[in-house]
């Protein structure tokens, strides 16, 4: 019979002692992905920032281009004005 107590409270002691450092164990993987995924995060929103400065960048670069377009048509007219006169 006290083989039988002996062999139990060794169980349960064996069992709390797993279940603790699993506990703590998944704990820290816990914490180690958190901070991970912040990271992530991060440098998602530090692409995201960079592709919306580019885009606003292509936008200005197209106005540029029209205005240029604008502008050399404007010239070609003044001259051919000036071939006339």
């Amino acid at each position: 019979m006290e083989s039988i107590i002996v062999a139990v409270i060794t169980g349960v002691l064996a069992l709390v002692g797993t279940l603790a450092g699993v506990y703590f164990s998944n704990r820290k993987s816990a914490a180690l992905i958190a901070y991970r995924l912040e990271q992530l995060e991060l440098k998602v929103n530090k692409h995201n920032n960079l592709v919306e400065r580019v885009y606003r960048l292509e936008e200005k670069d197209a106005i540029q281009d029209e205005k240029i377009k604008v502008a050399n048509n404007r010239i070609k007219d003044l001259e051919r004005q000036a071939e006339r006169a």
